[in-house]
């Protein structure tokens, strides 16, 4: 399958997006010369994450840690160029995740235990306290994770890279405080 046939439209079907995915990714990974073998999975058990995907599309290989310097940030680069270039429709994003080593899993919990501590320190202080900026998907962590927190809001602030989640004491409600 030639990646520049599957990029014209969305694709609509969860198992046709899988199939372009894997295609593309392999070809990618071919001519990059990496040494890296993915392998796509249906999510078993009870997943970390906020929004739990249906498939996870793993990594191993002798190049494995290459994906994972910098807090994930080629992983998270290589899932988010695939899924554009291979079209994958917007109902379907979040239900595709690349992972390697368990990464994703283990930042989940990294990032719930964060979430935790700061929000202990604000109830503590009663002042509020900014995360260190985060990536989409991360905020949303910290969000989910303080959600039902009595006595806390969350909210984003900050734009781009630097985008970073606030948790503050509860109080007259601004806007959204969840976002």
């Amino acid at each position: 399958m030639n990646p520049e046939d599957t990029a014209q439209a969305p694709i609509h079907s969860l198992e046709n997006c899988l199939a372009v995915v894997d295609s593309l990714l392999r070809e990618i990974i071919r001519h990059g010369g990496f040494a890296l073998a993915p392998a796509i999975h249906p999510v078993t058990g009870d997943p970390a994450g906020a929004e739990p995907a249906e498939y996870v599309l793993e990594f191993t290989g002798e190049d494995a840690g290459l994906l994972l310097e910098r807090n994930g940030a080629l992983l998270d680069a290589l899932e988010h160029v695939v899924l554009k270039a291979a079209r994958v429709d917007e109902e379907h994003l979040g239900r595709i995740v690349f992972d390697c080593e368990d990464w994703r899993t283990l930042r989940t919990e990294e990032l719930k235990l964060t979430a935790q501590i700061a929000a202990e320190r604000v109830l503590e202080t009663g002042d509020p306290f900014a995360l260190s900026p985060m990536s989409p998907r991360e905020r949303r962590i910290i969000h989910m994770a303080l959600k039902n927190r009595p006595g806390l809001r969350t909210m984003s602030e900050g734009g781009g890279a630097e985008r970073r989640v606030v948790i503050l004491p509860a109080g007259p409600s601004m806007g959204n405080p969840g976002r």
